[in-house]
């Protein structure tokens, strides 16, 4: 398994560029780790968005961003450090939940700006590539974007575009995944696309409520009733990663649970013997 895992990286890497063990904190460092790098992590995230987003966390100016006094502390002082973090010292699921989520939407926010994207992360990159070679080292070990999320976040269940699982039988990085999956977790993650969910900075003392939120806001704002036609327009994420939610069913219970009670849209839904979903052709372009 192991093999084929690596043979179908080194194949994406061909398609989509990048170096092999390329990361974006290359320059760890020297002093001792900080004493609370997760909360330190959430806090910078919060200070980019202050700096070079709007209020919703919707959109983000790429250029303020690059010459924010944030961005410059967040690389040195957060970034830096994590080559010297544990992950291991993550024990709870709410830490490990906050601090994934956290440093996959820094990741990419850093990615976009060191990889000069413009237009789109897929357009820039073709197979995907940028969420594969955004990476940084932590705890010793190459993290990417998509190790992040597939490996990590949805308990090393693969990308939906990929065979196999993201990580092999064996790998160390295993060990600081979340299990089982929260599926809530693709209402908090962002792309750096206009169809991604709003960025957020995510603390593990309020994971639940923040996570809550996150999803109600995402499905409040996406799912559109088409009456005439009977169907239920959504995000393509919920095409993508339908086995998280449960399947079709699942989805449509997940879009329930979030929906206030005399919400039309939720009305409607309890009304049919059957759902038909309809998924939205994904919008890549950059939310810059």
């Amino acid at each position: 398994m192991n093999e084929l895992i690596n043979l179908r990286e080194a194949a994406l890497r061909l398609l989509g560029g990048g170096q092999a063990g390329e990361i974006l904190n290359a320059t760890p460092v020297p002093a001792p780790p900080l004493a609370d790098l997760p909360g330190a992590l959430a806090t910078a995230l919060r200070e980019l968005k202050l700096a070079a987003s709007s209020a919703d966390g919707a959109q983000v100016d790429y250029v303020a961003l690059r010459a924010s006094d944030a961005f410059r502390a967040y690389c040195a002082e957060v970034a830096a450090r994590l080559p010297a973090f544990d992950p291991a010292s993550l024990t709870t699921r709410g830490q490990r939940l906050a601090f994934w989520i956290n440093l996959y939407n820094a990741l990419v926010l850093h990615g976009v700006v060191a990889y000069e994207v413009r237009g789109s992360v897929t357009a820039a990159m073709p197979a995907m590539g940028f969420f594969r070679r955004a990476a940084y080292c932590v705890g010793g070990q190459r993290l990417s974007a998509d190790e992040i999320e597939h490996g990590l976040l949805r308990a090393n269940a693969g990308s939906p575009f990929l065979p196999g699982p993201q990580l092999g039988p064996g790998d160390p990085r295993l060990a600081w995944m979340v299990s089982p999956l929260d599926p809530r977790i693709h209402c908090a993650l962002n792309c750096a696309s206009r169809a991604c969910p709003p960025i957020a900075a995510y603390s593990a003392d309020r994971i639940e409520a923040q996570l809550d939120l996150a999803a109600r806001a995402f499905v409040g704002a996406d799912v559109e009733l088409d009456e005439a036609r009977g169907t239920l327009q959504l995000s393509q994420i919920f095409s993508w990663y339908k086995g998280d939610f449960g399947g079709p069913e699942g989805v449509v219970r997940f879009v329930l649970a979030q929906l206030p009670p005399d919400d039309a849209r939720r009305q409607w839904i309890a009304a049919q013997p059957e759902v038909d979903l309809e998924f939205r052709r994904y919008d890549w372009a950059l939310n810059g």
